[in-house]
């Protein structure tokens, strides 16, 4: 990994994404997480003072040394224990059936095969567990102006900010794995340019 990647994308994303305008966003993605869960792309941990008070633990899955430092004084302030568990979403170190629910936000789009991601979500989920999830990418499809921008950005913003892709399109990959996606809703984040923040949340179960 470059020098960029390794010590700087991580502090643009900790300022992107602990902007106050996803705080509501965090607070509804997190809502109805139980159990024992697994987070992929754990980043600096600005989940963990959404955690509801159902959840009994919390196995974070993030590749970078740099966030894991920078979200030490959130996962010391957490009320449930969190623990580094893994580098790598597409290859998770543990049993099949061996959590009640995941979380993933804001991930997906940057995972180099988030299809693998996803396959092995679902297979270190139980039967009926939950993958709460939310997700930038492709623009609704009644809004071509927006998406003929992203496909132009999405070079430039892989470069920028490790791989993150604008046009992957989470329903379709979550169906693809497997899961049944039981709640969804589609819209931009407010102040942010169209292009970049095509958001879609949701919940999606494992069969």
């Amino acid at each position: 990994m470059s020098i960029y990647g390794e010590y700087v994308v991580p502090r643009i994303l900790n300022a992107a994404c602990g902007m106050k305008m996803t705080v509501p966003l965090r607070r509804r993605v997190c809502a109805g997480l139980r159990g024992e869960v697994i987070e992929i792309g754990f980043g600096t941990g600005h989940n963990v003072a959404h955690y509801p008070g159902t959840v009994t633990g919390v196995a974070a899955i993030e590749p970078s040394d740099v966030g894991w430092r920078m979200a030490a004084e959130r996962v010391r302030a957490a009320t449930v224990p969190v623990r580094r568990s893994g580098l790598d979403g597409q290859s998770l170190p543990f049993a099949d059936d061996s959590f009640d629910s995941a979380l993933s936000t804001w991930t997906l789009c940057t995972i180099p095969d988030a299809d693998a991601a996803l396959r092995e979500v679902r297979r270190v989920l139980k039967p009926g567990g939950t993958l709460h999830f939310i997700e930038h990418g492709l623009a609704p499809k009644e809004d071509e102006n927006v998406r003929r921008w992203q496909r132009r950005l999405e070079p430039l913003n892989k470069r920028l900010l490790g791989g993150c892709h604008l046009t992957r399109q989470a329903v379709d990959m979550l169906t693809t794995a497997g899961f049944t996606v039981t709640e969804v809703d589609t819209f931009y984040e407010e102040g942010a340019p169209r292009p970049l923040g095509a958001d879609t949340l949701g919940v999606a179960v494992s069969p």
